[in-house]
């Protein structure tokens, strides 16, 4: 038998073991197990919580209407990002796609957009990586996240990121002012930096999973994707 085929056979069996086993548990062999690709998904993960909560921040900062009281802005983004408990809203139990198609429609059944907004994008990561949170201790692999729900999450983060330049109130208002120009005449580019970041780390995920991202052209009847299919 070749070297090569026994190197495959080699892989093979530790993918097995990795499955079986549940490799993220302490000790025993899940350091032997963890494989770069498993390393650089779970820095994508703790990555992605780490900017969206970051970007939904900001949205605070430039949108203060929808919560103008800073220490319960504060509780709101620690309750989704850190202690994942309920916001209290009726869609708190409700799917990624659900949520976000609230945060842009005309009438959701909540004040806070924002909060709806952070609750999609934080849940969209949930359920596209099929993970609960960036601390679990189920290890992944790059095999083992579903190729066709990632290509959907970029889809879906990408059309969060238009809509917010283009989802306007019937006054033909923005619903989340993000880009616009500041006082000293210089455009923050702070959120497009870090929707970039994550489209970004979301490719290179795909990537590893032998595919291309989706060539995304939107129209204004875009749906959201629902990640569970």
């Amino acid at each position: 038998m070749s070297s090569s085929r026994i190197m495959k056979k080699i892989f093979l069996l530790l993918l097995v073991l990795t499955t079986l086993s549940g490799c993220g548990s302490k000790g025993g062999m899940g350091g032997v197990l963890t494989s770069s690709d498993v390393l650089i998904v779970q820095h994508h993960l703790r990555q992605h919580y780490h900017c969206l909560e970051e970007f939904c921040r900001r949205l605070y900062l430039k949108n203060p209407r929808y919560e103008p009281d800073l220490k319960k802005r504060a509780q709101k983004l620690d309750l989704i990002f850190k202690k994942r408990k309920s916001l209290g809203t009726p869609y708190d139990n409700q799917a990624s796609h659900d949520i976000l198609t609230a945060a842009f429609s005309t009438d959701p059944k909540a004040d806070d957009r924002i909060a709806l907004l952070a609750l999609g994008l934080r849940k969209s990561i949930d359920e596209g990586y099929g993970q609960d949170g960036p601390d679990e201790d189920t290890m992944i692999t790059s095999l083992q996240i579903s190729l066709d729900r990632l290509k959907r999450l970029y889809s879906n983060i990408s059309q969060v990121n238009w809509r917010l330049k283009v989802y306007c109130d019937a006054d033909q208002k923005l619903y989340f002012l993000t880009n616009e120009i500041a006082p000293e005449g210089h455009l923050n580019m702070g959120y497009e930096v870090l929707m970039t970041k994550i489209l970004t780390r979301i490719e290179d995920d795909i990537y590893m999973r032998g595919g291309n991202p989706p060539n995304v052209i939107f129209r204004m009847s875009t749906m959201f994707f629902s990640l569970f299919l």
